[in-house]
């Protein structure tokens, strides 16, 4: 974890970019008391996720294609 105060971090930036990348994070300091937290963001997907991950996790009742109560419907609706 690095500490940086406010200056530093606008001036510096760009020196700590590498460390973020490897998994450090900045608090970022204001008088030295840490007020934010800077940390690299999870690396995109590399690969489209299959489709079907969930077969045969849980089945759909019938039910579920059912017209909605009216009652439903009206609450929707903003009757």
């Amino acid at each position: 974890m690095l500490y940086l105060n406010i200056h530093e971090a606008k001036t510096h930036l760009s020196r700590y970019l590498e460390q973020l990348l490897q998994g450090e994070r900045i608090f970022l300091c204001k008088r030295n008391i840490p007020i934010a937290e800077i940390r690299a963001l999870p690396k995109p997907l590399q690969q489209k996720r299959p489709i079907g991950l969930a077969k045969g996790e849980f089945t759909v009742p019938s039910q579920f294609f059912e017209p909605l109560p009216d009652d439903v419907v009206m609450a929707f609706e903003g009757h």
